[in-house]
């Protein structure tokens, strides 16, 4: 019995070691939704929203997952409506093009 489990054990790990794996999709970078003109109202409220609690961080500083996180984080506290949240990340992100 335990020779037919370990032969058994030994035929998944087999099967699962020599399977090809599946491509791992890379994200593409986000193409901004906001406007020129939202973009530039993005800067103003970083500067001046962001500014008034803190040092302003230097865009180039995370990349543009890591401000997800961040933005989702610190736009509550700067009472951001969804839109301003988007024109600010769409503003840090495009700094650092």
């Amino acid at each position: 019995m335990k020779n037919i489990i370990a032969i058994a054990s030994f035929a998944a790990i087999l099967l699962v070691s020599c399977t090809s794996k599946a491509p791992v999709a890379t994200a593409a970078p986000a193409v901004s939704a906001s406007t020129p003109e939202q973009i530039a109202q993005g800067k103003t409220i970083f500067e001046n929203s962001c500014g008034r609690c803190h040092k302003l961080p230097d865009p180039a500083s995370h990349n543009s997952v890591q401000w997800v996180g961040i933005m989702n984080s610190m736009a509550p506290k700067a009472k951001l409506t969804d839109e301003q949240h988007q024109w600010v990340y769409d503003y840090i992100v495009s700094v650092k093009k």
